[in-house]
């Protein structure tokens, strides 16, 4: 979603004039797209703020600004731990970039715009996309769960709708433009609601989409799982252009855990969600989000996040160690577990998942998949790399003109995150 944002706002500028660089020394304006969701990404923002001259070597009279998350709840404080910026823009005010823009050529030396945009939120935008063969598209925006771990409803909003109409407009738009894949974006994607009452649900919105002649594939993230429903299985069992492959966010396998986080279903609702999952005629690869150390989670409750790998046994995970997030009703939990501990739960999750994904990618190893080629390798720079609609990564040899086409490989060899292969066609 952050990349769709710089996307959003890359665009905007290219339209007021600016020209894109890759050389940070060359910039007039340098802007920082931020994250809350974790303290660490905080501390970073304003180390690089700090050091601003020695690490991106800026020319005299450069202009800097802070997007983002992290704008949206630091807000005017900004200013008072890194003078230097001047523009602060949160993540739902970017429809105003232009006048912000404007006031800092003017000379103004700090601008801020932190307000919850709501009228202007799914404004069509001049973007700047960075894949020529892939899209993002957003559909809603905004979080009404409140778990208690999370800064969303506070950076982004209230959910927020975008009409059906517009979403198709823009994704037939990408199809004619020769994006190959669309995906549907939004923070809990699935909990979208058609404001005109056009589309019925979300599993319809799929289907729709994926009736778009020229697009081949649909993608979405990320989807709740009290919201996730046999419709949307259905939808990617039946229809191929609906890519077999599903994030659904667990963050706990402990029921106890998952009670104080405010998430809304219990350990056994989850299992019954993936069940649905793993019944599907068509295959479906399951990804997800864990977090380890959260105030008050005891061995035993860590012991239940591993069993329940165990017995989903995911494609593959995002893990964090639990960082307190100011405003968020965690914040306050005074059963905090000690940061060493952390850590070694995480070591130990992560070589558990480890080891479940060498067991995973080596049945594919013979077999002969589809990939949507989409650049070089990031092993070996002489290679290609594509991706599966499992979103399974496979490296293999072949020739540049083969960039946005689909290839057929045949899987020789895997590491627990990619796959390698060689050309079949």
């Amino acid at each position: 979603m952050n990349h769709h944002d710089s996307e959003k706002v890359a665009g905007t500028l290219i339209t007021m004039g600016y020209i894109p660089t890759e050389n940070p020394a060359e910039a007039d304006l340098l802007l920082l797209n931020t994250c809350n969701i974790r303290e660490k990404a905080n501390q970073k923002v304003f180390s690089r703020l700090g050091s601003l001259h020695e690490s991106y070597r800026l020319k005299p009279g450069a202009k800097v600004g802070l997007l983002g998350c992290m704008a949206q709840m630091e807000g005017p404080k900004i200013f008072q731990k890194a003078p230097n910026v001047n523009l602060v823009v949160g993540s739902s005010s970017y429809s105003f970039i232009p006048e912000l823009v404007a006031k800092v050529e003017q000379g103004v030396p700090q601008v801020i715009d932190v307000s919850q945009d709501t009228d202007r939120l799914f404004e069509t935008y001049t973007q700047s996309r960075e894949n020529p063969y892939k899209a993002y598209v957003t559909i809603m925006e905004g979080c009404n769960r409140f778990c208690a771990f999370c800064v969303v409803p506070y950076t982004r909003g209230p959910e927020r709708s975008r009409r059906s109409e517009h979403i198709l407009s823009e994704a037939r738009q990408l199809a004619s433009e020769g994006y190959q894949e669309i995906m549907l974006l939004g923070q809990t994607v699935n909990s979208w609601k058609d404001p005109a009452g056009g589309i019925a649900s979300f599993a319809d919105l799929l289907k729709r989409v994926a009736e778009i002649e020229g697009i081949h594939r649909v993608r979405f993230t990320s989807p709740h799982p009290s919201d996730f429903n046999p419709e949307i299985v259905e939808v990617i069992e039946n229809v191929p252009q609906v890519c077999n492959q599903v994030h659904l966010p667990v963050q706990s396998g402990s029921t106890r855990v998952l009670k104080r986080m405010k998430r809304d279903y219990s350990r056994e609702e989850y299992l019954r969600r993936v069940d649905f999952i793993k019944k599907a005629k068509r295959e479906i690869a399951l990804s997800t989000d864990i977090i380890v150390g959260f105030p008050g989670e005891t061995q035993m409750d860590f012991e239940e996040t591993l069993s329940l790998m165990q017995e989903v046994r995911y494609d593959s995970i995002f893990s964090f160690k639990y960082s307190p997030r100011p405003g968020t009703e965690a914040y306050s939990f005074e059963d905090a577990i000690p940061e060493q501990e952390k850590g070694r739960r995480l070591m130990i999750l992560q070589e558990f998942q480890r080891k479940i994904q060498l067991e995973r990618n080596a049945r594919f190893v013979g077999k002969e998949l589809e990939i949507l080629v989409e650049g070089k390798s990031q092993r070996d720079s002489k290679d290609l790399m594509g991706r599966t609609t499992q979103n399974k990564i496979i490296n293999f040899s072949g020739p540049p003109t083969l960039l946005g086409k689909f290839a057929n490989v045949r899987v020789t060899n895997f590491s627990p995150n990619s796959l390698q292969g060689e050309l079949i066609s």
